[in-house]
């Protein structure tokens, strides 16, 4: 099959799974996802579509909470098609870690070829994992459209306090039963909303990193992801009157960005500095033992911060003095910069440290050939800048959503939200406007500029 930017609104969901794509950027596309159901009643479809794909005995994975809105359903339906199934009902609150993972790995049957991971990101990133530890399949049966990795085969885990995207495997099958869907909490549904809003940075920091480090960038993919972006934005009224069309648009939306995120082999496609950010509010409200807003919800307030900073820096761009940018670079004191990794990220500071050593980023050599290449690119830079919605009309956009909108709306204090923005360049390899902001000298300025303004 052939991937062509011309031809995108064609292709449907089930057209990209399971085959060989060979796409207008040069390269080949494939995720191992074999089918994709979103439709109503789907769940009456399980033991059948469990079928068809060869399995023979699956379990059922999920906590209390989805157990009783949709996996007991599931078991319903596979009893009635007499298809053969255990059950882990995790119980307590969900935290994906070691621990966890031991515990379904311990207490999963050998002959199970498939876990059927019930619920959203936290119960699927869990089944993921033990199924590629294990070598088996897994499939998700989605309760709320909330977040966007259910089709990815990467999985977050917390590891030491630390979320880490672990490259696991890629569900097999996944099915989306809209008269639940549509009946998830309004928050769920708008966290999955505005989750798919944080892929205008997203993009926009991949496009940035294939100019200035030469990454792999796919342009058909990319506009796969904005035309869906779009047809999200454009239907939120529909969105939150639970309409099951839009409702299923955006469930479609989530699962096309995790393919996304499976054709490139990357997360590129869906997680740029705006997940950066969140990244470091999670990890601080871990430490602290404190609650934190849905993943989606923090999306949505990270990307009004990161257009603002994309807003900073066109305003500044016929500012920017590359020679004396050149040399201050020379100054750059690694022992400073150890410390203050120290300071913000503690007992997960060695490893950020080692890592960032290893790749040597930011070894006098790679900045001054960064800098030289964004010299070179500044104007092709600066277009990418313009595309870039602005903080207003994200802003906008999030309060027409009846969602949070300010750093205070979820309990980041402005002082948290400067720190996050020195430091979740960190967090990731991956090149964004945070490490464009650094390789200009900027970081600090902007940084400080935003404690005062985050919340206004």
């Amino acid at each position: 099959m052939e991937f062509e930017l011309n031809k995108i609104n064609i292709y449907s969901l089930n057209d990209l799974l399971n085959k060989e794509i060979v796409c207008d950027c040069g390269r080949k596309h494939y995720t191992n996802m074999k089918k994709v159901l979103i439709e109503e009643n789907a769940i009456e479809k399980t033991a059948d579509v469990l079928r068809e794909l060869g399995y023979k005995k699956a379990l059922i994975l999920s906590d209390q909470i989805t157990w009783d809105i949709a996996a007991h359903k599931v078991a319903e339906v596979l009893d009635k098609k007499e298809f053969v199934y255990d059950t882990d009902i995790l119980q307590g609150k969900v935290i994906p870690d070691e621990s966890r993972i031991g515990n379904i790995v311990i207490n999963t049957a050998k002959d199970i070829d498939i876990i059927l991971s019930v619920g959203t990101g936290v119960i699927c990133d869990l089944g993921k994992l033990v199924a590629y530890k294990m070598g088996i399949d897994t499939g998700i049966i989605v309760t709320a459209p909330s977040v966007d990795g259910f089709a990815s085969k990467h999985a977050a885990m917390v590891i030491g306090k630390l979320k880490i995207s672990y490259s696991a495997v890629c569900p097999t099958v996944l099915i989306g039963d809209v008269n639940i869907l549509k009946q998830a909490p309004m928050s769920m549904i708008i966290a999955g909303w505005s989750d798919i809003m944080g892929k205008f940075s997203a993009l926009s920091d991949w496009k940035i990193s294939s100019i200035v480090n030469n990454e792999y960038y796919c342009n058909v993919i990319s506009e796969m992801v904005k035309r869906s972006v779009q047809t999200c934005r454009n239907n939120l009224e529909k969105i939150k009157q639970r309409e099951s069309s839009a409702i299923k648009e955006v469930m479609e939306g989530l699962v096309l960005t995790g393919i996304a995120m499976s054709f490139v082999g990357t997360s590129r496609p869906a997680s740029g500095s705006e997940h950066h950010l969140s990244h470091c509010w999670e990890m601080k409200s871990l430490e602290n033992g404190e609650k934190i807003a849905p993943h989606g919800i923090q999306i949505g307030v990270s990307e009004i911060l990161i257009a603002r900073l994309y807003k900073w820096l066109l305003e500044k761009k016929n500012e920017i003095d590359f020679l004396n940018i050149k040399n201050q670079m020379k100054n750059f004191n690694e022992a400073i910069w150890e410390k203050n990794i120290e300071n913000y990220f503690e007992e997960n500071a060695k490893n950020i440290i080692n890592e960032i050593k290893t790749d040597k980023r930011y070894a006098l050599e790679k900045r001054m050939n960064r800098l030289k290449t964004i010299e070179t690119n500044w104007n092709e830079i600066c277009k990418i800048l313009e595309h870039m919605p602005s903080d207003k009309d994200m802003c906008t956009l999030m309060k027409d959503a009846g969602t949070a909108v300010y750093p205070k709306d979820i309990n980041i204090s402005e002082k948290e939200v400067a720190d996050s923005v020195r430091m979740a360049k960190e967090v990731r390899s991956k090149y964004t406007i945070l490490g464009l902001l650094d390789d200009l000298g900027l970081l600090e300025e902007f940084a400080k500029k935003m404690e005062f303004v985050c919340n206004q």
